[in-house]
């Protein structure tokens, strides 16, 4: 079995990226078992992230052949190429910089921050508890089309954890927050639907943007698009 690693060191000379193909004597080993195997018997360099090796932390994600996968849950198939995820900044082979879309967390203020005193009911616990499972793996990030024309974009898993607390009944603040997802945010989103596709939890950022989006709606906000008296397709539902 063979995989080709697209190796990343922004000080090698002279070309920082190169395609390493390595033979693999293993017998369908997850994408991680394979990378642990090239680093403690082929080559030590080897660069990737990895944590609970069960699913649950998202640090082992990369992408094969094109798509985000988790690489302890990846069954390997041979010729697969694998990368480093995309619109991150590669810090060294298949690991990357995740303070840019984490800082979209703090700048959307997606956290709990001002809590009522009323106590939360099973029914909207249960209400926001896909959205609650996001494991930050960044796998909707890499996917997402838009963030190759604007890097300034929040990102799906930014806006699906926006969701997430302006439904949530505790929240006192949920116009303050959807103050904080107009400008590089919900109305950016083309509603594509690749983020949905990546994510290894089964969340469906598409679907929580479109609820932002009529969120907005009732705070007076609309499409700048048709606010403008332009359309364009790609930016509109």
């Amino acid at each position: 079995m063979k995989i080709t690693i697209k190796r990343y060191c922004k000080h090698r000379t002279p070309l920082p990226s190169v395609d390493v193909t390595y033979d693999l004597p293993l017998e369908e080993p997850t994408l991680l078992e394979a990378l642990t195997y090239i680093k403690t018997e082929i080559d030590s360099t080897l660069t990737f992230g990895s944590g609970c090796r069960s699913e649950v932390c998202g640090s082992c994600a990369v992408k094969v052949n094109g798509k985000e996968q988790l690489s302890c849950g990846y069954k390997v198939q041979d010729a697969d190429e694998i990368e480093a995820l995309s619109y991150i900044e590669i810090i060294k082979d298949l690991v990357v910089d995740a303070d840019q879309s984490f800082m979209a967390l703090i700048k959307t203020r997606a956290f709990l921050d001002n809590k009522s005193n009323k106590t939360q009911s099973k029914e909207n616990e249960k209400f926001i508890e896909k959205q609650s499972d996001c494991i930050l793996c960044n796998s909707c990030f890499s996917s997402c089309p838009v963030l190759e024309v604007n890097k300034n974009f929040l990102g799906p898993f930014a806006l699906t954890r926006v969701y997430r607390y302006v439904s949530d009944e505790r929240n006192n603040d949920a116009k303050e927050k959807i103050d904080l997802i107009q400008k590089d945010g919900i109305w950016d989103c083309t509603l594509c639907g690749e983020c949905t596709t990546a994510c290894p939890q089964g969340i469906d950022p598409k679907m929580d943007i479109m609820q932002l989006r009529s969120k907005s709606g009732v705070y007076g906000y609309m499409d700048p698009n048709f606010a403008s008296g332009g359309f364009d397709g790609g930016l509109s539902f």
